[in-house]
């Protein structure tokens, strides 16, 4: 079977038992960097010399049929650098592939950068959306297409992105929207900052220090009747913006039919 193991995201001490004795007994790793599981195994005090196949972002396509079939004949035990293969690291593609060849996969439950964040954000955890690693370019608007979106949503992003994704976040959603920052959890400088996107945006303008997770509130449910939006819809357009880019940016925030505002508001005007 194929073996997705959770590896700690900072501290060492949050190696599992079910981890140590996997990496203890494996015959076969297939791992995002084959010199980040070597200094694991070695700083855990695990003397076994297993093959090590590399499967990053760059091969493991490729690798998925080759590793799939060693898994119908012995257990692949699959790595990523930190926290749980196949969430934004690699091992989606050979998770599928198994899966369509019918061979076993299972999993070791551990550490998740992804969970941590959320749990000690302080913003709503019943309903989350993880967005993986935000895009290096169109933010702005990437962050407007999730205007509408309700639940908590935890993005991953790099520590030299941070002041500008911060600044596109309080342009895009607003200054007042509340945000965590949660910076090298589970090491020794861990910090969870708290408060808007505008008072985090000044907090880290001149960039932060280790590995980022960035937690953002939902929008509120949408309550907006129809001729209170075409009003908004209106003033808009008496400020400069054009009926169509007006219509829609109320339609994102309302939830609104796009078409219906616009027609409702030239029927208005």
């Amino acid at each position: 079977m194929i073996i997705l193991a959770a590896t700690p995201i900072g501290n060492l001490g949050d190696a599992s038992r079910r981890l140590i004795e996997a990496l203890t007994n494996a015959e076969v790793i297939a791992s995002e960097d084959t010199r980040t599981t070597i200094h694991l195994m070695r700083a855990l005090g695990i003397d076994n010399r297993p093959r090590l196949i590399p499967l990053h972002e760059h091969n493991e396509s490729e690798k998925a049929a080759e590793i799939v079939e060693l898994a119908r004949d012995a257990d692949v035990l699959v790595l990523s650098d930190a926290g749980m293969p196949a969430i934004s690291d690699p091992g989606f593609p050979l998770v599928s592939a198994a899966a369509a060849a019918g061979v076993t996969v299972t999993a070791l439950p551990g550490p998740s950068a992804v969970l941590t964040a959320l749990a000690v954000s302080g913003l709503p955890t019943d309903r989350f959306s993880f967005e993986g690693f935000l895009p290096r370019k169109g933010r702005v608007a990437y962050f407007r297409g999730l205007a509408r979106e309700e639940r908590t949503m935890v993005f991953f992003e790099s520590p030299n992105r941070l002041p500008a994704a911060l600044a596109d976040l309080a342009t895009a959603l607003g200054d007042d929207r509340r945000a965590v920052v949660c910076r090298e959890l589970t090491k020794m400088y861990e910090e969870v900052a708290r408060g808007t996107a505008a008072e985090l945006a000044a907090k880290f303008k001149d960039g932060a220090r280790g590995e980022i997770c960035l937690v953002v509130e939902g929008a509120p449910p949408a309550t907006a009747d129809l001729p209170t939006a075409v009003a908004y819809v209106l003033a808009l357009v008496a400020d400069g913006a054009r009926l169509k880019e007006a219509s829609t940016e109320v339609a994102e925030q309302t939830g609104l039919s796009k078409r219906e505002l616009y027609e409702a508001a030239l029927r208005s005007k």
